[in-house]
This record gives C-alpha cells, structure tokens and sequence, in this order.
C-alpha cells in the first residue's frame, strides 16, 4: 500500500487513493501508532464520486470512522491536484457530512492553502454538564460533526486530557464529542485547544475551530462576517462566519513524505 503523510497545521494523517480495505479499522490503528506504525492522527481514502469530483473518508487512530475533517479535507485539495488527479482551483468533495466545496490557492504548480466552505453549522444555547465532579458550561456546535465549546480563561492550559477526554465519552453525547477550550486572545483573535473525538489531543482542528468561531460569533464576542483567527497548537486559521451561519475556512496544506508499507 502506497501513502503519502501530509497535514493542516500539524494535524496529521495518512492519504491513500483508493478503496477501502475491509481491515481498515486494525489498519488505521496500526498505521496510526506513533512507535509501531507511521504515526497520526487516522487514515483519509481517496476516490472516485457520484456527487463531487471525489469523495474521502476519515478513519480515526482509534479505528472509528469520523464525518468530516477540515485539516484533512484541504490537504485531499493538495493531494488531488499536486498529483495531477485534477486540473480544478475549484472542486467538490464528498463527505459523510455532504458535499464541500474547495478553493484552491497555488504556487510553483502546487497548492499551498486551500480555502473550505463549511457549509451552515449550528450553535445551540449554553447548556451544563457535570464530569470528574465539576460543572462545565459549553456551547453545542453541529459542523456536520459534533462540537462542545468551552468558554476558558486559559486555554494554554486546558484540562484536554481530564475534562476534554471524560466529555468527549459523556452519556449526554452517544457517538461521542469533539472538545474545543477556547479564549479570546483579542478583537478578532482566539486560542483554542482541542480533545478530538477518536484521536485524542491533536495539534489542530478545522471543524473544531469552525465551531468556536461560530460560537465566539454568535456570543458577540467576535464579528459577523470578518475572518476570525484562530491560533491552534500547529498555528492559524481563518474563519469567517456569516449571519446565516455559513462558514468558510482558510488555511494551508503540506506534504510530508510518500511511503510504502511492506509486510
């Protein structure tokens, strides 16, 4: 099996076009331990699409198949044009979470950011939970994917793996959660940390910080229709959420090496 390791903003995956192995959730295990395998975050496939011009799935390092990735959707933008799959700066890409559409943004022939949209995400009010003894308040966000936002006033030192792990498998959540800690940093400016569902702590989120953009929108904390800039453990995004609660994301995409598992 041929691969090639790329990441968004160190959030890493494993990227082969092709089908789906019926073994995919040991591979993606397997493949994914950071001193066994090749190490990262799960596994994107890459294929062909009745609705878009391709279609990716995402496999978790836990084995689980997650919806969408942001980070991971616009590095399958630099994968499909770098290797001459398509000669588009505009594409679509399925996901479990609909069809996505892509821009993208060249240099030298290859992609070097890649701009998302989002499509419409849904805040829902403050609610409260109760975990490891304490009372969290967060914000449910739906990206096509679930969110839960927490409002800090530290982020650089969130409790991601006390109360970001015991959330993420909180009975109120029955297919799990993403966990975002976040605080604003500045008008306009955000740090946010994140406990990702399947994956644990990861260096970045797109749907992650999509969803706390919007939360941080629809709170009046940032402004409607101007990018957002969300600082993540592996750097920035741009997110611009509208009143209509659409959202587009803007960040880059990097290869790191083509590999070949041998048995």
């Amino acid at each position: 099996m041929h691969f090639t390791k790329m990441h968004g903003l160190g959030n890493d995956y494993l990227y082969v076009y092709g089908d789906v192995p019926s073994d995919i959730e040991d591979l993606s295990r397997k493949m994914s331990d950071r001193h066994f395998g090749a190490g990262s975050d799960g596994m994107i496939y890459i294929g062909p699409s009745e609705l878009a011009d391709f279609r990716m799935r995402i496999f978790n390092a836990d084995g689980s198949e997650a919806k969408m990735c942001g980070n991971g959707i616009r590095c399958v933008g630099k994968y499909v044009y770098d290797k001459g799959y398509t000669e588009k700066r505009r594409l679509t890409v399925e996901t479990l979470s609909g069809v996505k559409t892509l821009e993208l943004e060249t240099s030298n022939g290859r992609v070097r950011t890649v701009t998302v949209d989002m499509g419409t995400v849904t805040v829902g009010k403050t609610e409260e939970i109760e975990v490891l003894g304490q009372k969290i308040k967060y914000i449910p966000v739906n990206v096509g994917n679930p969110h839960a936002v927490v409002f800090t006033d530290d982020a650089e030192n969130a409790p991601l793996t006390s109360i970001g792990a015991a959330m993420e498998k909180n009975e109120r959540f029955p297919g799990g959660t993403n966990v975002e800690f976040v605080e604003q940093t500045g008008p306009g400016r955000i740090r946010m940390r994140v406990w990702e569902r399947g994956s644990g702590i990861t260096m970045a989120c797109g749907t992650g910080a999509c969803a706390s953009a919007a939360a941080v929108v629809s709170r009046g904390m940032c402004t409607f229709s101007e990018p957002v800039t969300v600082q993540l453990d592996g750097g920035a995004l741009k997110i611009t959420v509208e009143p209509d609660m659409s959202v587009k994301m803007t960040g880059p995409a990097s290869t790191v090496y083509e590999g070949e598992v041998v048995t």
